[in-house]
């Protein structure tokens, strides 16, 4: 977040080359760890190549709020029509191949949310030996589904994790760890769901 607010900052001395709409791309990727407008925004124009962040693990998470403002330092007017609280970028080897959304579906109200629980890919004993899809330092989303509601919260990953494999995320804001398990770039999950992910794999102990 540090290294985002400097973004930011560094954004008020850049002259807008381009003024009007653009529209948020619905799966937002890059394929050179550099993250840039263009990645993000269709329409961006002559602002496409201005870099938002650097990219060290498979994803990388921003503030929707914060997306907006360095746009519009840019030039750009995005409305977040869909009143989003963060968009995901993700490596663009590791996106969806089709139909694949990385913006993160969150509104700006209450934490609770009436969207389906997340599900662990199945059989999750396929995934122990994947590619990792969480970095340590990666900003990630835990989702805690229980009666059919999600409450999320966005933390800090302590360590490299695989799909189904523990990484304990550091809540900045509390201080606090959540024991959570990996299911994708960017996205973990914690209680019920998460023991049972644990239950299914030979390495969900370490």
């Amino acid at each position: 977040m540090r290294a985002l607010s400097l973004i930011a900052a560094l954004g008020l001395l850049a002259s807008p080359a381009f003024a009007g709409p653009v529209t948020l791309k619905a799966n937002p990727v890059d394929d050179d760890g550099r993250v840039t407008l263009g990645d993000v925004f269709d329409g961006a124009g002559p602002a496409a190549n201005f870099v938002l962040a650097s990219r060290a693990g498979p994803s990388v998470v921003f503030e929707a709020s914060q997306l907006q403002a360095i746009a519009s330092r840019n030039g750009l007017q995005w409305a977040n029509p869909n009143g989003l609280r963060r968009v995901v970028v993700r490596e663009a080897s590791l996106a969806p191949a089709t139909g694949g959304n990385a913006v993160t579906a969150t509104t700006a109200g209450p934490p609770a949310l009436t969207r389906p629980a997340p599900t662990v890919v199945a059989p999750l004993q396929r995934q122990a030996r994947a590619a990792r899809v969480i970095a340590r330092n990666d900003m990630i989303e835990v989702a805690y589904a229980v009666g059919g509601v999600t409450l999320t919260v966005t933390g800090r990953a302590t360590r490299d994790a695989a799909a189904g494999e523990n990484v304990p995320i550091l809540n900045v804001a509390s201080g606090r760890t959540i024991d959570a398990v990996a299911i994708g770039p960017g996205r973990a999950i914690t209680g019920p769901e998460a023991q049972a992910a644990r239950a299914q794999l030979p390495f969900a102990s370490r």
